[in-house]
């Protein structure tokens, strides 16, 4: 009989739950987020587009997470984590391309191995007002449309991941082996964060190196570098956002560099169920033709409605706009067809 990834799937999770009493603790769970969209300038030559979506403020996933108790406050962990396209039922990517690992947690902090989203994302998503929504959110990369979408990586393969705390600080590295026969170098990923709470602030910063493979007409290898400085701040009902991050590639071929700053700001206020949500997202970019750059911004505004602890209703609308002609879009996966774009969702999220 022929075996699909959904029966392999399936077949994963009955084994691993009839493990289960071997286990300090196993958990299926999941969030299953789906709206109707609308989008101006979504087709070539022009033209609007409606369509049925799957993730507008979190990207539909399933998963698979454990521990088991070894004893003297060690604990190993596990994670298994996949994308769902819910318009469709399909696999978002591979299995698990969210998360496979496998690692262990104390005193000393967590350590895993495997495939895990980095330590930079674990630490930017909690200064973005939009909380990397899908829709709309430019704190991960920028739109889809142009050259490039300054952007840092969210997750590595062949990883090794550590995070810690000391009283108010946060910490964390990841490495991620680049398994080249070329050289331990080429394709080699590193990244590292810090974060520190001052009462009702927090503050933090990254650095991010993710380099390609050796040119040998060149002797040299693309090299991306990322960093961010940023902060938030609670008072009661009110939180204020606030980040910038810089972007630079610097060509194996010598060709002149890709640079490019992006910067964020954002206030949300939670009146009982309801969470009022607004953004602002804007990409200077650098070193192209002269007065060419296209220096897109994105205005963003949501309202979501808790009904229970676990499903939501929401609705989010926003608007992007580029400088001298050039093309964006809103979204960071679809490419937008003009100078600016208008867009509106509406949708339900629940998470089990």
């Amino acid at each position: 009989m022929k075996r699909t990834p959904l029966s392999l799937a399936v077949f994963a999770s009955l084994a691993i739950g009839g493990a289960a009493h071997a286990q300090s603790n196993v958990q299926v769970y999941g969030l299953l987020d789906m709206g109707v969209d609308y989008a101006t300038d979504a087709k070539a030559g022009g033209g609007s587009l409606t369509r049925v979506s799957s993730g507008g403020m979190n990207t539909s996933r399933w998963g698979l997470r454990g521990t088991e108790d070894l004893g003297g406050g060690l604990k190993a962990v596990f994670q298994l984590e996949g994308g769902i396209l819910m318009d469709n039922g399909a696999s978002d990517g591979v299995l698990f391309k969210r998360q496979a690992n496998v690692g262990l947690e104390g005193g000393f902090g967590k350590v895993v191995l495997g495939r895990s989203f980095t330590s930079v994302y674990d630490t930017i998503i909690s200064y973005d007002p939009m909380g990397f929504a899908p829709m709309y959110s430019w704190a991960t990369s920028g739109p889809a449309t142009g050259p490039s979408k300054y952007g840092f990586t969210t997750a590595f393969d062949n990883l090794i991941k550590y995070s810690g705390t000391a009283g108010p600080v946060k910490f964390g590295a990841s490495y991620g082996f680049g398994e080249q026969a070329t050289g331990a170098r080429d394709s080699a990923k590193f990244g590292t964060t810090l974060a520190y709470n001052i009462g009702p602030v927090n503050l933090m910063g990254t650095y991010e190196r993710v380099n390609g493979n050796t040119v040998a007409a060149s002797g040299r290898r693309d090299k991306n570098t990322v960093w961010h400085l940023g902060a938030n701040f609670e008072n009661g009902p009110v939180k204020l956002f606030g980040v910038v991050r810089n972007f630079k590639t610097e060509l194996a071929s010598l060709a002149p560099e890709v640079e490019a700053s992006t910067i964020w700001g954002g206030i949300s206020y939670k009146i009982k169920e309801a969470t009022l949500t607004g953004a602002i997202y804007h990409i200077n970019v650098k070193n192209t033709a002269a007065g060419k750059d296209a220096d897109p911004t994105l205005y963003v505004a949501r309202y979501r409605y808790a009904l229970s602890k676990r499903t939501d209703l929401y609705v989010s609308a926003a608007y992007a706009k580029a400088k001298n002609g050039q093309l964006t879009g809103l979204s960071r996966d679809d490419a937008g067809f003009g100078e600016k774009q208008r867009g509106f969702m509406t949708g339900m999220q629940h998470r089990f």
